[in-house]
C-alpha cells in the first residue's frame, strides 16, 4: 500500500510539472514587460517647462535650471539651500546681460564716447527694463512661490519679476553657454536699446553741446505764449540758433517746453546723443 501511495504522488506531481511546461511552452516568446505609467503631475510639469522653452526661445539640455530660474525662496521645501531658488542664477545672469549688451552699445554707436554708452547700458540693463522683458515673454505667472495671501503673491511676483528675468539668463548661459545667452539677450533687447523708453540724456544739454561743436552760440529759448488758467497753464516756447529754423514746444511749464522744443530741433537737425544716437 506504502508503494501504491508513494506511485499517486510521483504520478501527480509529473502531471503538474508537465501542465506547467506546456502552458510556458504557449506563452508568447519575448514578451516585454508592462510599462509603468507616467505619473501625471510628472507628464504636466513637462508640459509646463516646454511651453516656457517656447516663449523664451531655448530647450534646455538640463530642465533643472529653468526649473531654479523660476523659483522663488518662498517656493524651497524644508531643509532645501537658498542656492536652489533663482538668487545665483541672478547673480550669474546679472553679468552675463550686462556683458553681451555693452558689445551691443560697443558695436551699435561707434560715434559714442564711453559716457554715452554708459548711460545707455544702465537704462538697458536697469531691473525695470528686465522686467519689461519678462512680462513680455509671459513670465510672470510661472514664478514659483510659496503659500502667501493673493495680494502678496502679486506684489511678490511683479517684485521679483526683473530678477527672474537675469535668473533665466543665467540659466541659458550654464545650459547653452555663451552664445545661447547672447542669442537671447540680443533677440529681448535690441529694439529697446535703439529706442529707450527715457530720454538718455537732458535735450537742452545735448542741443547746447552740438552748437558749441558748429562754433554757433548757446541756443536762445524764448516764450511764444501761454495759454490755460492760471493753475493749469501751457506754455509754448521757440528755440533759436543762427542759420537755423526755430523749433517750437508746448508743455506744462516754460523749462518743459524747452526740452519739447530741443527735442525737436535736435530730431530735425539728426543731432546724435539723443534716442537712437
Amino acid at each position: 500500500m506504502k508503494d501504491e501511495a508513494k506511485d499517486i504522488v510521483t504520478q501527480t506531481i509529473a502531471a503538474e510539472a508537465g501542465h506547467e511546461v506546456e502552458a510556458a511552452a504557449k506563452a508568447p516568446a519575448n514578451k516585454a514587460p508592462a510599462k509603468k505609467k507616467r505619473p501625471k503631475g510628472a507628464a504636466k510639469a513637462k508640459g509646463a517647462t516646454a511651453a516656457v522653452e517656447a516663449r523664451i526661445g531655448h530647450a534646455f539640455a538640463d530642465p533643472n535650471l529653468l526649473t531654479q530660474a523660476i523659483t522663488h525662496v518662498s517656493a524651497l521645501k524644508s531643509g532645501r539651500k537658498r542656492g536652489d531658488s533663482y538668487q545665483r542664477l541672478e547673480f550669474l545672469g546679472d553679468h552675463v546681460l550686462g556683458l553681451v549688451v555693452s558689445d551691443m552699445l560697443y558695436v551699435a554707436f561707434p560715434n559714442a564716447d564711453e559716457g554715452e554708452l554708459s548711460k545707455r547700458l544702465a537704462e538697458l540693463v536697469r531691473k525695470e527694463s528686465c522686467a519689461d522683458v519678462a512680462k513680455s515673454l509671459g513670465l510672470l505667472d510661472d514664478i514659483k512661490l510659496g503659500s502667501v495671501g493673493a495680494s502678496a503673491d502679486a506684489r511678490l511676483r511683479k517684485s521679483v519679476l526683473g530678477d527672474i528675468c537675469e535668473a533665466v539668463i543665467g540659466a541659458i548661459y550654464l545650459d547653452g553657454g555663451h552664445a545661447a545667452a547672447a542669442e537671447f539677450v540680443k533677440r529681448n533687447w535690441t529694439e529697446r536699446m535703439h529706442k529707450p523708453r527715457r530720454p538718455l540724456r537732458d535735450p537742452k544739454t545735448v542741443l547746447q553741446e552740438w552748437a558749441q561743436g558748429k562754433g554757433l552760440p548757446t541756443p536762445v529759448y524764448r516764450e511764444v505764449e501761454r495759454t490755460g488758467p492760471h493753475h493749469d497753464p501751457q506754455f509754448r516756447v521757440a528755440v533759436d540758433l543762427p542759420g537755423l529754423a526755430s523749433a517750437e514746444g508746448v508743455g506744462g511749464s516754460k523749462r518743459a517746453a524747452e526740452k519739447v522744443a530741443a527735442s525737436v530741433m535736435i530730431e530735425r537737425e539728426g543731432v546724435g546723443g539723443g534716442n537712437d544716437g
